[in-house]
Formats: C-alpha cells, sequence, structure tokens
C-alpha cells in the first residue's frame, strides 16, 4: 500500500533556523495519526512543512509517492486538506455562503454536522467557536481529501464539541480512506480516535507507536509537557533577569 504521506529527515523553520529536525512520519490510507506534544514543540511547523506553506530545509515529503516541493493550492488540488490552528472561514458571509465559497454542497457539509442546519442563514462571525470549527472542518472534509492535515481542531473549544469534531475526522478514515495527520493538546482524548502517534519535543520526535501504546504510557508523555513547561517559565524569567 502506498502511503498517504511518507516523511523522511524533514528539517524545516524560519530564516536559517530549523525549528524541526530529520523527521519521520507515515500516515496510511485510512489512518488517523496524532503528532502529539508541548508548546513549542514544532507541531504547527511541521504543519506548515507538510502543506507546503513553508520551505523544507531537508528532507522529503512524499504525498501518496510522488514526492513534491508544490506550494499549498496546487497540493490542495490534488487532494491535500489542511484545517489551521486559526478558523478557515469568511466572517462576513453566512454558512451557506461559506459553503458555496468553498464549492462544498451544503447537504455535504450538513451530513457531516446537522448542528448547522439552523445556522445557515447566519453571518458566520456570529457563529460560536464550536460552530466556526464544525463550519471550517465541514468545508474541508466535504471536499473530501485523500490527506488532511488538522491543526489544533479542540482549541478553546468544549468537550461535546471536540468529541463531535473527532469523530467525523475518524468516520472519514473509516469510510473514505482518508489519512489524517492531527496535532492535539488534548492527548487521553485524541489517542482514543487515532491509531497511531508521534511525540515532539524541540523539534525532535522522541516517541512513537500504537495509540494504545502511548496511552500505556502516557504518564511518561504528560510529564514531558510539565517539563517543557517549566523549562519555558524558567528560560523567560532568567531573560527578564
Amino acid at each position: 500500500m502506498t502511503a498517504a504521506l511518507e516523511v523522511t529527515g524533514l528539517t524545516a523553520g524560519y530564516g536559517a533556523q530549523a525549528v524541526i529536525h530529520e523527521l519521520d512520519i507515515v500516515v496510511q490510507p485510512g489512518e488517523v495519526v496524532a503528532l502529539l506534544g508541548p508548546n513549542g514543540a514544532g507541531k504547527t511547523t511541521t504543519l506548515l512543512a507538510l502543506s507546503g506553506e513553508l520551505p523544507v530545509m531537508k528532507g522529503d515529503v512524499k504525498i501518496h509517492g510522488k514526492a513534491t516541493t508544490a506550494p499549498l493550492h496546487r497540493r490542495a488540488r490534488n487532494g491535500l486538506g489542511y484545517v489551521t490552528e486559526e478558523r478557515s472561514i469568511f466572517k462576513g458571509l453566512s454558512t451557506t455562503d461559506n459553503l458555496r465559497a468553498a464549492n462544498v454542497p451544503v447537504e455535504d457539509a450538513l451530513a457531516l454536522f446537522p448542528e448547522l442546519e439552523p445556522r445557515l442563514g447566519v453571518r458566520a462571525g456570529l457563529l460560536s467557536g464550536g460552530e466556526q470549527q464544525m463550519l471550517t472542518l465541514a468545508r474541508a472534509l466535504s471536499r473530501k481529501p485523500t490527506l488532511l492535515l488538522a491543526d489544533e481542531l479542540s482549541l478553546g473549544l468544549a468537550p461535546l464539541i471536540v468529541k463531535r469534531l473527532l469523530e467525523a475526522v475518524r468516520t472519514a478514515a473509516d469510510e473514505r480512506g482518508t489519512g489524517v495527520l492531527l496535532v492535539e493538546q488534548h492527548v487521553r482524548k485524541a489517542l482514543h480516535y487515532t491509531d497511531r502517534g508521534y511525540v515532539i519535543r524541540r523539534g525532535r520526535i522522541v516517541l512513537e507507536g500504537t495509540s494504545a501504546e502511548l496511552l500505556a504510557r502516557i504518564g511518561e508523555i504528560e510529564d514531558s509537557y510539565l517539563a517543557s513547561a517549566e523549562e519555558s517559565f524558567i528560560a523567560e524569567h532568567k531573560g527578564g533577569e
């Protein structure tokens, strides 16, 4: 089986400064893979590099077996869906017009999130945060991507909304064969919807395994989050001395 995404030796960053170093990541069709790690670990930078939004310093990115250095808009035409941590909506347009702008049939979006039906005529900027994220994900999934990159779907949202979003991602993988790389801060919740995961710290993968294996080591992973937060706190305060 050809991998939906195969990354080898990926190094990327900003200017001359590398933020992620020699990452190896594989996502198979129909597989949901978590990319976990504390704030500042390099998760968003990884997705930016994989989407074509950030130049790659070293390494190879293959999507469905084909190496690519194409920009995001070209990868999107070839089946890539990318949901950033900022909700991708037009706030001045209605929910319906947001779907039309993405060339997404309204019925397809409602099949994913029926909760949006009574909000179709409402300007997207007046939707709740959860409704905005449902609209964002509906726009992405209704275009039937073969590979989806999703960055912090659950950011700032209630547990019930998070559950709905992760269920939609899992369904896309199971029913359509979409390969998904999912960045999440809610480690325990994410691992209940994923098949495998990678833990990244300081721009390097420090742990990988099936979701069951990672859940068995959840204490170790959460300690890594806390250690990273403590290191950041110390560094900030030293900088201010």
